[in-house]
Order: structure tokens, then sequence, then C-alpha cells
């Protein structure tokens, strides 16, 4: 990280345009064809970028592709892999723990009297280092708990796996921690950490440095341990939804297990054995890891903007509140004894800069928080990095990006506007009233938005690679034009028309086709001075609503005539059987208001109703455009 009001321009201005997204910003436009250069000089598929001056949000957008197809434009919105930035997020609750009185840095984590003593893991564990029985709570944030990952550990080959893996960070070889410690896989954190405990340390605590993703690892059962919440609920309830951050979650391993609005990563072509242990061979990106017992340590997922917006609030700056006090920010970026480069989950340096960056296979990320022009906070977010050639031009590029553009000489104004006065609150309790078989109500209670748009979309019964019945979502920067017919509105793009856009609480749609259910969403918007008159979406946090018109189709008699149903007053299983050579007959259970609950194809002539709430139903079965409709009462 380069000191304050280093400059470093490219002189290179050759470069293939991409797309850039978000909201344009004239007073920074100096520092585009400055990251349009990196992502052409090093063949990154996409990037977001957002930047805070001041404790406002300057800056927010994004360039190039979000898709391993490479055919749709990365935004704002999307959330990426931040990989060990997850670390100073694991820093962050922790020292809000240390403040709220609920331990102490120097608190012992293993054996009698330690945080982890009646752990459900490791207390039945068979630790021999009696030195892990020293191991502190600072020790762990500062990487000096005695793990250090560059000492070779593992057999040659690394079984299961026909090579050797050097080093000793269990990350690497989840599938030879499973097999050593007689687990099935995937291996949890819990596996991955007891691996380490149980060959013991390659220090004594306390004496040396050595970047340890494992003692995050450890940070994190703290957290759950002494919080008796999960990791990640404990850091969004603790502190992300109360500074309206909705858009940080822990990622999943695979694509198709990719959440809504995240972006798709580029590897570099290396694959590896599963983490699932069925044989299989998957890229490094998508299952060749297991980012899913990545957590404390590298597993978060999230916007530019939202690190951007937690970055402020821990920044000690006076510009924007501070959820930590004076001491704990001092504390967690004060450099350990050990290494004068290295605080509490924080990279720092004599200019009072702290920053961190992340890696792994298809991302790279670096969060900055730097103490120029009254407080400058910025975050990088890549779906690719490089590991073969230019990676060290690469990893240098990628930490000149943001002192490049806010110390270019020709940027020389700060924006006024300010993108964080985005709501924080959406609008909740959505329902609807007045159902027909062609029209609807749809009521909400109002977020904090100024105004507030309704978007209706046609549910989809089997999403592919989707996280929801929502593909496009509302752009900040732009207004959009509602019509309560459906279908007349604005179109974002994948079929969800804006039926409403305006400052009420419910809106009368018409124009729906009988029989038909539909996806119904409230999001809450900003639009005033302090936006510099844009519209300010909040996607996060959005509540799903889902309603049917009324009309479940008209009964087709020979059809109908076809299928028995019974008994009619059930508790437990409905019995169907059918006539005249019928089967793969696809069946939807409705409740009296034309709600679908659920759906499915007749499997074994037997429906499953147990799990539904006392009451009367409809069932209705479809083949090849015929319907039969029959009425139950689960009792």
């Amino acid at each position: 990280m380069k000191k304050l009001y280093t400059f470093i321009l490219f002189l290179s201005l050759t470069f293939t345009s991409s797309a850039q997204t978000g909201i344009e910003v004239p007073e920074m436009t100096v520092c585009e064809a400055e990251f349009q250069n990196f992502i052409s000089t090093y063949d990154i598929p996409g990037m977001t970028i957002a930047m805070a001056i001041n404790g406002k949000l300057s800056y927010a957008r994004a360039f190039g592709k979000s898709d391993i197809g490479l055919s749709e434009d990365m935004q704002p919105y999307n959330m990426l892999r931040i990989a060990s930035i997850s670390k100073p997020i694991t820093s962050i609750a922790l020292m809000k723990m240390i403040e709220n009185g609920q331990l102490n840095l120097s608190d012992k984590v293993f054996g009698v009297g330690g945080l982890l003593e009646n752990h459900w893991y490791f207390s039945t564990i068979n630790i021999t280092d009696s030195r892990i029985y020293d191991i502190t709570v600072q020790m762990l944030l500062e990487h000096s708990a005695g793990f250090d990952s560059s000492q070779n550990c593992f057999p040659n080959p690394t079984s299961p796996y026909p090579y050797f893996f050097g080093g000793c960070d269990p990350i690497a070889a989840p599938l030879h921690v499973t097999q050593t410690l007689g687990e099935t896989n995937p291996a949890t954190e819990e596996m991955l950490v007891t691996f380490l405990l149980e060959k013991g340390l390659d220090f004594d605590p306390g004496t040396a440095y050595a970047y340890s993703n494992m003692g995050y690892l450890i940070l994190g059962e703290i957290i759950e341990e002494v919080s008796g919440m999960s990791y990640e609920e404990y850091v969004k309830q603790t502190i992300l939804h109360p500074l309206g951050i909705y858009d940080m979650h822990l990622g999943k391993n695979l694509l198709a297990d990719k959440m809504e609005r995240e972006g798709e990563y580029i590897g570099e072509g290396f694959t590896n054995l599963s983490v699932y242990g069925d044989g299989a061979t998957l890229p490094w990106e998508y299952g060749g890891f297991n980012l899913e017992a990545f957590d404390a340590h590298g597993g978060w997922v999230a916007t530019a903007r939202d690190m951007v917006k937690l970055l402020v609030a821990i920044d000690g700056f006076s510009t924007y509140p501070d959820i930590l006090s004076p001491a704990s920010i001092t504390s967690m970026t004060t450099p350990s004894a050990n290494n004068q480069y290295y605080a509490k989950g924080w990279q720092v340096n004599q200019y009072n800069n702290w920053w961190h960056t992340g890696a792994v296979d298809g991302t790279a990320s670096v969060w900055v928080r730097a103490s120029g022009i009254g407080g400058v906070n910025w975050a990088i977010i890549l779906n690719k990095r490089i590991t073969q050639g230019p990676s060290a031009a690469f990893w240098n590029a990628l930490d000149n990006l943001g002192w490049n553009c806010l110390y270019n000489p020709a940027f020389t104004t700060i924006p006024a506007h300010d993108f964080f006065a985005a709501p924080t609150a959406n609008a909740n309790t959505v329902s609807a009233t007045n159902v027909t078989d062609n029209s609807m109500t749809i009521n909400w209670n109002n977020g904090n938005g100024t105004s507030r748009i309704v978007v209706v979309n046609e549910t989809i019964d089997t999403p592919i690679n989707r996280a929801s019945d929502f593909s496009a979502y509302p752009l900040d920067g732009t207004d959009y034009t509602a019509n309560p017919q459906f279908g007349s509105g604005d179109n974002l793009g994948d079929g969800s028309f804006v039926v409403y856009n305006g400052t009420g609480t419910s809106v009368d749609i018409n124009g729906l086709d009988s029989g038909k259910e539909y996806a119904i969403r409230v999001y809450e918007y900003t639009q005033n001075t302090t936006t510099g008159n844009n519209a300010l979406y909040l996607l996060g946090n959005v509540e799903d609503f889902k309603q049917s018109t009324t009309s479940l189709g008209i009964d087709d008699n020979a059809f109908k005539a076809s299928i028995k149903i019974y008994p009619t007053m059930v508790s437990d299983v409905i019995n169907v059987t059918m006539n005249n050579g019928l089967s793969d007959v696809d069946y939807e259970i409705y409740n009296l208001i034309g709600k679908k609950i659920s759906h499915g194809t007749l499997n074994n002539n037997v429906i499953k109703v147990s799990d539904l709430a006392s009451g009367i139903y409809l069932l209705k079965f479809k083949k090849d455009n015929q319907n039969a409709i029959f009425k139950f009462v689960r009792q």
C-alpha cells in the first residue's frame, strides 16, 4: 500500500473499452481510463468499485462483464467473493464483542477456562501440544498463535489427491483432512481447525507472525460460542443490518447455488478433485475449493458499495458516525509486536492507512482506508485473479488503482452528492386484497425511502441458475414509468413490469391472466438533492410476495372423470387414482384466495399434505392444457 499522495500514472492509455454501469460522476471521469486500462491490460472480465470521500459515497460504478459467458454487464449491485477481506470483518465483530464486555483480548481460547472449553467439536479432540492452551484472542487476531502455513505438513502425494500440497493450510486439501480424521465430506470449519490442532503448533504462541487462515476460523468459532448465534447471523444482526447493509453474505461453492445478484467467477483453467468427495474434477472456483468452510477467514461475498459503507462506520474519521469506540478502533489498528505492518485483521503503515486484500480462484479484491482528503475509503472487487505470468504487476496495479484515481492532478473537485443516502429499510408486510381472475390490489407498509416502485413478474416454477423469479433489478439513476396495466409499464428486462411509482401504500393492478401466479416486489428509493437527484434503490432485504389470480382454470370434464382423490378430509396424504392411461400429471395446491401453496408432479399416486395448516384447499391437476380441480380439507 503506497504512501499517502503517492501517484503512479500508467503511461499506456491504449485499451479495449468495456461496458461501464452505474451513475456517471463527471468529477471522476479522469479515473475511468485508468480503470479501463487495468481490466484490458490484465484481461479481467469485470470489476466493481466504490469510493467514499469525507464520509460520503462519491462513486459506485462497474466495468466489464459479470458472467462466465461474458454476456451480462457487471453492475454496482453485483456481489462478488471478497476472500481474505473477510478477516477484517471478523475483527470488527470481535472488537464489538470486546467493547460490549463479552470477552477480552487476553482470554485464553482452549483448555480449562478457555472460551472454547465446551465447544461441541473441539472439546473432544486429541490435543498433545500443550502450547495450544496458551493461545489468546489477541494472538489469533494478530496471526501470532503458532500456526505457520508455510511449513510443509502434508504427505507426498497428499492422499487422496494424486499430487503433493506444499505448506500446511488445510483449506488447500480438504479431502485429506476428512480422510485423516475419518470424517465425511465436505469438510467443515471445525474439521479443518482440528487437523492443525492435532498436529500441534509451529512456534510458541505470541513469539512470531505467520499469516493463518485457521486462526480466523477459530475466531469465527469463538463468535458463535460466545453469542449463541451462527457467525454469519451475528455479523449481520450486530454489525451489518443496523447500518442498512444487506448485500453481504457468506457464499456458496457451486455456480448452481450462487446468490441473487451475485456475479460469476472466471478461473484460469485449473481444476481439482471435488470437495464433495465424489471423484469428480471441478474448477477450483466452483467446487475445487470449499468456500462454504471459509466463513470467518474468507467466505464473504459483497458489493463494493456495502463494503465501503461498513468501512466508513469504523474508520475513525469524524465525517461519519462510527459503530466502534475510538479506543476499540485504536486497538484494532495498532501494529502487533511481531509485525509492524499488521494489526488485528488489518494491514497498516506509518501513514495511518489501513487495508486488506483478498484472493481466491476467480476473484481478487482490495479494501482501503486512507488518511487523506479528510478521509478516503474504497473497495475494488474483480471476478478473476492473475496467478501466472504478470501476477506481481497485476497486484501492484490493483493496489495503485484507488490512489491513482484520487490523487490524479486532474481530479480537482470532490463531488457534492452522497450515494449513501439510499434507503436503509425496504417496504414490508406486502399483501394482496380484492383478488379476481385478472386483477388484484397490492398493499404494503412503506420503508424509509422518499418513494417506491412496485414490480410484478409471472412466477417461474423451476428457475435455472437463478435464485428467485427475478433476474433484473432497478438501476440507480434511472427513473421508471409505471402503469397498473400489467405489461404496460417499464420492463426491467426479465419480464418484471413496473406497475407503480410513487409515495403511497397500495396499487390496483389489472391485465393479469386467469389462474396464473405473480411475483411482486416493492423497492424503496431515495431521490433528492443529497443524491444528486438520482434515484437510489435498496435492492437488499426486499420482501418477496406471490399471489395467484382466483380462477384456477375451467375443468375439462373428461380429464377430471379420469382422476379420483381420497380422502377429502385428510391429515397426512391424499391418494390419487388415474384411469385411461394417465401419467406424469402435474398438481398444484391453492388456498381459497388463490395463492399457490405447493406444486409438483404426481409420484406414486400420493400427495403429502401433512405440512399444510388446517383449512380448506383446492387441488388442481394439469396436463396438456387440461385442468381438473378438487376441494379437500386439511384437518
